[in-house]
């Protein structure tokens, strides 16, 4: 039986940064216990790519934390499978993400580079970016 998406992406150890900012915003028990979730959940290196300044201030603002991480999140499961054209998707936070397939699937202008990483209340497309909501 898959795990729940937070346990999920504790297992995969690659997620370290985006759990610790989960944790940081609130936003574990709705992780783990809601959903269904679409995740688009970047990477330590994708942190790691943000300007320092930009991290620390999203750390000391909980509530900014909380738009960029749920802006990552859709309501509902959309495996790869189902993402076979452009189309926009409406994040819990409230803004649009614009997915493309294009030889490869991007999120605004982020890849995918490992999909359908199955949970049991959704699923974690793996991406090498952090998308930033418009102001």
């Amino acid at each position: 039986m898959p795990h729940n998406i937070v346990e999920t992406a504790r297992e995969a150890g690659t997620f370290q940064t985006l759990l610790t900012a989960v944790d940081a915003a609130g936003l574990g028990d709705t992780l783990a216990d809601g959903g269904p979730f679409t995740v688009f959940a970047p990477t330590d290196e994708a942190f790691a790519a943000l300007p320092p300044e930009t991290v620390s201030r999203l750390l000391a603002d909980p509530a900014a934390l909380a738009r960029v991480l749920t802006y990552h999140v859709v309501p509902g499961r959309i495996t790869s499978a189902q993402i076979t054209h452009e189309s926009e998707q409406k994040t819990v936070e409230g803004g649009v993400l614009r997915i493309a397939v294009n030889g490869a699937v991007t999120v605004n202008d982020a890849h995918v580079i490992q999909a359908d990483v199955e949970a049991e209340n959704g699923v974690i497309h793996v991406i090498d970016r952090v998308l930033i909501p418009a102001a």
